[in-house]
């Protein structure tokens, strides 16, 4: 695991200037797609239709069987 990970760091240490740039793009990108946007658009949508697991899995159930009606 230390070789993988010393062979990314070698790799992005000896990167072109504007490489590195557009990596750090690249992860601020992603942290601002998966931390952010998930907080605000993706909230937990079952919590609010039961509080114990089985509830959550019958309303899921229920909607699923609807659907083919």
């Amino acid at each position: 695991m230390k070789n993988i990970w010393n062979f990314y760091i070698e790799g992005f240490r000896d990167m072109p200037k504007y490489g590195r740039r557009v990596w750090t793009i690249i992860i601020i990108k992603l942290i601002i797609m998966f931390a952010v946007l998930k907080v605000f658009f993706f909230q937990d949508f079952l919590s609010t239709k039961g509080k114990t697991d089985k509830e959550k899995s019958e309303y899921v159930s229920k909607q699923l069987l609807n659907i083919k009606k």
